[in-house]
């Protein structure tokens, strides 16, 4: 019997079907829209699309819906799912007999359509397809990774950001201290498969060679929170609602939600002087403060010594708001020497190396901006932010980088 996967979301479902084979029966007919509900006889789309059938808001307002879906091939399996509106997404082509059962008081209307999902007319790249918006916070590596050179927008950082990361062979960005970030989609919906973890976004955490600790994970890791969205209004730009992933440390007392945090442009770069050891911080660069009542600065080392206040950004202050982890770096030498990182147990960017499993991601994770668990059938677009406030000593602060990402399921 062939395997039909459920997604449950808020008043949505998505369908996976893992495989279909020739007609048993079942084929849409050309009746025109149901004007009184807004039901058309039959629908096309692609795979990997969320298809939303959206009914008349009008239409037996006090009724209940039950959407009954079959495939073609397996007419004994059916999936139930219960609410007004059906959005659709199916990873495998094939068609798939809708019925719908509207129970209005003591009257009960039957109605039918089909759906037909064709494989897209190009294949779909697992990795990522496009770069929204890049806007890193301070840091040793903002404008170098990627280059800022004289002239070059904030639509040239976009575009450079972008030619780093897209692809199945990337580079690397650097989000910067807390707060900096990136904005990248898919030319896909990423499916949201029950059970399973779904993308992955790359960095480039690394193991130490010895914890002092026993058993602990840790090493340089920088952890990103990280955000996705997907497409509702169809307009195929990241301006949907965004939903964060509650990681590990989503619901721990040490985790600051609604963090706010602001870096003031120096009047002039200062040139750092080197300290008595290699690892000593140099020079008080950029001062911040956040709304938590703290302020500091991050310094400049002896071995980065361009602005580390992104160039193209020509605000005095630049301000950024979201979830802030607890800080993650420790001085295991005891004299600023070795400094190590520990990683978090799952659900951020740049956390574990990447080929460990806390590095992908299960959208089932996602909680919308008061904390409740949301089901979303899919996501088109990804939002990855530094998490962490900290100047780890001579490495300097805590900044996530993004080497790349891909969609776990069709990597597969």
């Amino acid at each position: 019997m062939k395997k039909i996967v459920l997604i449950i979301w808020s008043i949505a479902i998505a369908v996976l079907l893992t495989s279909c084979s020739d007609d048993n029966g079942i084929s849409p007919n050309n009746d025109n829209t149901d004007s009184d509900i807004g039901l058309k006889s039959e629908y096309n789309t692609n795979r990997l699309q969320i298809l939303n059938i959206a009914l008349n808001a009008s239409a037996y307002p006090n009724a209940s819906f039950e959407w009954v879906i079959k495939s073609k091939t397996t007419l004994q399996d059916s999936l139930t799912f219960t609410g007004r509106n059906l959005p659709f997404i199916s990873l495998y082509p094939g068609t798939y007999s809708i019925s719908l059962k509207i129970k209005n008081g003591n009257d009960v209307i039957n109605k039918q359509t089909y759906i037909t999902v064709q494989k897209e007319s190009t294949s779909y790249s697992a990795y990522i397809a496009k770069v929204y918006d890049f806007l890193p916070a301070v840091g040793q590596f903002t404008n170098t990774l990627p280059q800022w050179n004289s002239g070059d927008s904030r639509e040239a950082m976009i575009n450079k950001a972008n030619n780093a990361i897209t692809g199945s062979n990337p580079s690397m960005i650097c989000l910067g201290g807390y707060g900096g970030y990136v904005v990248f989609g898919f030319d896909h919906t990423i499916i949201n498969l029950e059970g399973e973890r779904d993308f992955k976004v790359l960095g480039n955490a690394f193991w130490a060679d010895a914890s002092a600790n026993p058993g602990e994970r840790g090493g340089s890791c920088e952890p990103g929170i990280i955000l996705v969205s997907y497409d509702k209004n169809k307009n195929g730009i990241p301006d949907d609602e965004w939903y964060e992933i509650a990681g590990s440390e989503y619901y721990k007392n040490t985790t600051i939600k609604n963090y706010s945090l602001t870096y003031h442009k120096p009047a002039s770069d200062k040139i750092p002087v080197p300290g008595t050891a290699f690892w000593q911080a140099d020079v008080q660069y950029i001062q911040w403060n956040d709304n938590q009542g703290n302020s500091g600065y991050k310094t400049q080392n002896i071995y980065h010594l361009q602005s580390y206040y992104p160039e193209w950004y020509s605000s005095s202050s630049l301000t950024f708001t979201g979830t802030k982890l607890t800080d993650n770096f420790y001085d295991q030498s005891g004299i600023g020497s070795y400094w190590v990182g520990r990683s978090y147990e799952y659900g951020y960017a740049d956390n574990a190396p990447n080929n460990d499993e806390a590095y992908s991601i299960d959208i089932d994770w996602a909680v919308d901006q008061n904390g409740n668990k949301v089901k979303l059938p899919g996501i088109d677009f990804v939002k990855v932010y530094t998490g962490v406030n900290q100047e780890a000593g001579w490495l300097g602060e805590v900044s996530t980088e993004v080497a790349g990402a891909y969609d776990l399921h069709l990597k597969k």
